[in-house]
């Protein structure tokens, strides 16, 4: 992830600088245990400035307003208390060429700064301060504690002192090349780290982009550059602080992956520097999230079908063992009426079967007599037909849950990758909804039903038009079937195969061709657990002759009257690979 460095900052202030103040401070909220957002209106707009400690991803920018749900951090709402109603008057560095932004506000533009809110954009040392006008500190959003730093500790009521100050030289336009040069290639070394270890305020990727820029490799020894070489080099070098003394800033997105806000190696332009900040932390951090939260779910899942499917075969084996329960009492039987052939210390006998006259030789415990024998045969048939009753209902409820935590994980297996922020919204739901099913533990109780409804179901088209709904996960496949689904639509999902609910969407009198319910059944066996097969059947039927049973788990129903169709997966697989 590319970090935030002292040119980036100084772009984004200086747009916010100009888009911004003054501005009146409406409201604060804390997202996550990183992230706060300001609710900021001027005379002409509304919108919520971000702040950011994140070890990776520290950030000051414009973003989206925060979702609607409670605010339980401690920090935001000291903030909210001391801040609540001033003005944001000024956004300032501290110091040049330093990466920690002061935000002042006072009570109306013109006055005094009562408050100062002080933004570290340091990499894992990154915070977010509050001191009063005196630089007195009052919260911070990580506190560090003198055991933790002998140098700069950071605690409510001691004063605040600016990070060590830098030891590098300061880059300038008054310097001349020559001295530039005389100063990178003192030590000979290559280029890359002489340029980063002689001068503050460059980032690996700033220096990687002047230097590929000239034309250069940045592994290059100093010692090997030509005269034109460090000609390039310093153009370059005089680009970058032109840009930062006069705040001219072209941003825009990098290929492969990365921005610029140079103008530099471009793929494509972006309006802003807000917008080209907020989009790059945003997909980031979702991404690292996005896969760490299907970890945690894939392997929760695989760790509990382990367990039930062990405990499946359990039930199933001791299933068998009951089926031989009448064996055992004909056994007794026959001891009984044969008792005059049994004889002291017998380890086993060869009565005649009563309908067949074929022999049938019992093992016997030579310590009993015939009718003890007898007895204990007739015990083992009562206790097994009692087993038989009992682990019936529990066979059944194992192989429902097993059937439940597949079809999570066909939900799973749609998400493959991140692509867009529903992709992760969808993967939090199915977080969520083992919470609730008691299948994960939510220790800090954040991820409660918030009874808001999603609508980021996979959407497609039939080849005549009609528009067809795919639910993400058992939460949507619910509201598909039970809330979306109209008189004249049909349902779809695969038969006794884990899967989506497919929802293909008609309009009153429309008829759907054989092309279309085609389309559709190759949809439904595609997000299912036979994607990868050649075929699988599919059955359709009318929303309302869809059911779901009393106390069934989230996505389990019944359906009757239905019609078969065999899905074909490789089709939709084709399309997506060609799209």
């Amino acid at each position: 992830m590319q970090p935030v460095d002292f040119t980036t900052l100084t772009a984004t202030c200086a747009e916010l600088r100009t888009d911004w103040l003054p501005a009146r401070l409406e409201q604060v909220y804390q997202s996550d245990r990183h992230t706060i957002a300001l609710a900021l209106r001027t005379l002409s707009q509304r919108g919520w400035l971000t702040l950011s400690w994140h070890p990776q991803a520290a950030r000051l920018c414009m973003g989206d307003p925060p979702p609607r749900v409670p605010d339980t951090f401690t920090f935001s709402q000291q903030l909210r208390h001391q801040l609540g109603s001033l003005a944001l008057v000024a956004i300032a560095p501290i110091a040049p060429w330093e990466r920690v932004i002061d935000l002042q506000f006072a009570r109306r533009p013109g006055e005094a700064a009562l408050w100062h809110l002080y933004v570290e954009i340091m990499g894992n040392y990154s915070n977010v301060i509050l001191t009063t006008q005196d630089n007195a500190i009052v919260t911070a959003a990580h506190q560090v504690s003198a055991q933790q730093s002998r140098v700069r500790p950071i605690q409510t009521g001691q004063p605040y002192e600016f990070p060590p100050a830098l030891t590098d030289s300061m880059p300038t336009l008054t310097e001349s090349q020559e001295r530039w040069q005389e100063r990178l290639s003192l030590v000979p070394g290559a280029l890359r780290r002489n340029l980063i270890k002689c001068y503050r305020g460059l980032s690996s990727a700033l220096v990687l982009s002047l230097i590929q820029r000239a034309g250069l490799d940045p592994e290059q020894s100093t010692e090997t550059l030509t005269a034109v070489d460090w000609q390039q080099l310093f153009q370059g070098w005089q680009d970058w602080l032109n840009a930062l003394e006069q705040e001219q800033f072209q941003p825009g997105w990098r290929s492969p992956e990365g921005y610029t806000v140079l103008g530099w190696d471009m793929a494509r332009p972006e309006k802003t520097v807000q917008t080209l900040l907020h989009r790059y932390y945003t997909d980031a951090l979702n991404q690292q999230e996005f896969s760490q939260l299907r970890h945690q779910i894939s392997q929760k899942l695989s760790n509990l079908l382990k367990k039930l499917y062990v405990k499946a075969n359990d039930f199933r084996s001791r299933l068998q063992q009951s089926d031989h329960a009448d064996q055992y009492r004909e056994q007794a039987d026959l001891l009984m009426a044969y008792l005059h052939e049994w004889q002291p210390g017998m380890k086993q006998i060869t009565l005649s079967d009563f309908v067949t006259e074929q022999p049938v030789q019992i093992s016997l415990d030579p310590e009993k007599n015939a009718v003890q024998n007898a007895q204990a045969f007739y015990k083992r048939h009562q206790k097994l037909k009692r087993s038989r009753l009992a682990l019936e209902p529990l066979l059944a409820e194992v192989l429902s849950e097993i059937h439940y935590l597949e079809q999570i994980e066909v939900a799973i297996a749609q998400f493959d990758q991140y692509h867009t922020p529903e992709d992760l919204v969808s993967l939090a739901e199915i977080r969520e909804e083992l919470i609730q099913q008691s299948y994960m533990e939510d220790p800090d109780q954040r991820y409660r039903n918030t009874g808001v409804e999603t609508t980021n179901f996979v959407r497609d088209r039939t080849p005549n038009g009609f528009e067809v709904l795919i639910g993400r996960n058992n939460r949507q496949n619910d509201q598909l079937t039970f809330r979306i689904a109209g008189d004249y639509d049909l349902w779809f999902h695969t038969q006794e195969i884990p899967g989506s609910h497919v929802l293909l969407r008609l309009e009153p009198g429309a008829v759907a061709d054989a092309i279309d319910l085609q389309f559709t059944a190759d949809l439904a066996a595609y997000y299912s657990r036979a994607r990868q097969g050649d075929q699988a059947p599919v059955v359709y039927t009318e929303p309302k002759l869809v059911y779901k049973p009393r106390g069934a788990k989230p996505g389990m129903v019944i359906y009757k009257q239905e019609r078969v169709l065999w899905g074909k997966p490789g089709q939709v697989r084709d399309r997506l690979e060609k799209s």
